[in-house]
């Protein structure tokens, strides 16, 4: 009786594990009965870009099709349509399909619209696909937005979504003598939250500039939770073109802090990297000038490495934060402090990591040393969290 009993509790739990993997997320725009009570009346600019998307339909058609009053479109780098290389400085200019003036903020001073555009508006409808890194500037527009919120007595709605970095935290916290435009919060490289959370967090711990909170509303997603694997439908920004790249991008970037190539120009972007002096590899790729990367380094040059795209998502989900590559290539080229450039601290939040490399510390070693402040930032951060972990 037991066997049987034990029996029809495990298939039981099978079917209900296979309902909970077939079961749709949908994205906070997803629905407008959710949110068009609060843009009723309201002129509104929206903060998105080409993953605004709902199917094939893009927010901005949504709120227009239902009267919403979209006075402007704020878009964050790489342009409203993501086509502009990192760091490229976008301008403002229209939306061709449907007439709405964008005004870039990547290229205004300070990331941040002016006094006179802000007069203009409500309410910021924020909708962007972030990947759930510290240097990944999406969010840092975002806070940027809800302290001019603040200032200026506005109101914020975000229309959240799933972040495919969301299970797991990792990573040093940013030392704040290293604030940048590739990290603004005093957060992990991995922080495992949704916009919408790191919003209310960016709300509740005072970190906008202004010190004020900005009023805040956010439409959360449904069917989803942390331990949720969630694929992107469109690229989030042009080098990171599908799963495996967003999943070694918290591993790879940090070679934008040094001189090797991490694929950019190349069909692999994030998914290789090498360097023309690099010895004792068989592999090789040549970063050219292509759309999204027009001047990627060691351009033309090649570059001998390590190709990453044999390993599956799985491994690349299950490794995380992996410093295993960056390590790799610093003993290989043998060139010591050389290797970095200041951009590194930048990138990674901390003096201490260059200094434990140069060390010889091993990536074990290293992560060990911010395992304490990753457990106490989980711990602060989870009155914030929408989501079950």
């Amino acid at each position: 009786m037991k066997r049987y009993t034990l029996f029809i509790l495990m298939a039981i739990w099978s079917m209900v594990a296979v309902a909970q993997t077939t079961v749709e997320v949908e994205v906070g725009a997803a629905n407008p009965a959710r949110y068009m009570k609060h843009l009723e009346g309201q002129r509104v600019a929206l903060f998105s870009n080409q993953t605004g998307m709902v199917g094939d339909k893009h927010t901005l058609d949504i709120l227009l099709e239902n009267h919403v009053n979209v006075v402007t479109i704020f878009s964050p780098e790489h342009g409203f349509r993501g086509k502009a290389d990192a760091g490229e400085k976008v301008s403002s200019s229209v939306d061709e399909k449907t007439g709405v003036p964008i005004y870039s903020l990547y290229g205004a001073k300070g990331g941040m619209p002016d006094d006179e555009t802000m007069k203009k508006i409500d309410l910021i409808i924020t909708d962007i696909q972030d990947v759930g890194l510290r240097y990944y500037t999406y969010y840092i527009t975002m806070i940027k937005l809800m302290d001019q919120c603040a200032r200026h007595d506005k109101r914020m709605l975000i229309l959240d979504r799933p972040n495919p970095n969301g299970f797991y935290v990792d990573g040093p916290i940013l030392d704040m003598k290293y604030k940048s435009g590739v990290g603004a919060l005093p957060i992990p490289v991995v922080h495992g939250m949704t916009l919408g959370e790191l919003a209310r967090m960016a709300n509740g711990e005072r970190w906008l500039g202004s010190g004020k909170r900005c009023k805040l509303t956010v439409i959360p997603c449904l069917n989803y939770t942390h331990q949720t694997l969630y694929r992107l439908p469109i690229a989030p920004s042009p080098n990171l073109p599908n799963m495996l790249s967003i999943y070694l991008y918290p591993s790879i970037c940090y070679f934008e802090g040094t001189d090797v190539s991490l694929g950019r120009g190349t069909d692999k972007p994030f998914q290789q990297f090498g360097h023309p002096k690099m010895t004792g590899y068989d592999y090789c790729f040549t970063p050219r000038s292509v759309s999204g990367a027009k001047n990627p380094p060691q351009k033309d040059k090649q570059c001998f490495g390590r190709d990453l795209t044999t390993m599956s998502e799985e491994a690349a989900r299950n490794n995380g934060l992996d410093l295993t590559y960056l390590i790799e290539a610093y003993h290989n080229l043998g060139i010591g402090d050389k290797f970095f450039t200041p951009f590194f601290e930048k990138l990674i939040g901390v003096s201490y990591v260059r200094t434990m490399i140069e060390a010889g510390s091993s990536a074990a070693t290293i992560k060990a040393r911010w395992h304490d402040d990753v457990e106490k930032f989980k711990k602060q951060r989870r009155k914030y969290l929408l989501y079950k972990e």
